[in-house]
């Protein structure tokens, strides 16, 4: 589709306004079913684990009929200051 990449760089340019601070992002939880994810989710915010959302991502991976989509939960995780 043309324009996609310039659209994706401008969106990870906002997110990168947006999170001043200094961190990377860490896979927590990867799985294919939806519902397992939301649940995982649930769960963390239960717990009190995930307590601000935006510091949470949800990737989807799209799947063909090699291998099917796949969802992945990270957390980022900001470097410590000296």
């Amino acid at each position: 589709m043309p324009g996609q990449r310039k659209r994706k760089r401008q969106r990870e340019r906002a997110a990168q306004a947006r999170s001043p601070r200094a961190g990377r992002w860490e896979p927590l939880f990867s799985t294919r079913d939806e519902a397992e994810l939301r649940a995982h989710v649930q769960r963390l915010r239960a717990e009190g684990e995930l307590t601000d959302p935006s510091m949470m991502r949800v990737d989807m991976f799209c799947g063909r009929l090699q291998s099917p989509t796949s969802y992945r939960l990270s957390l980022f995780v900001p470097d410590p200051t000296d």
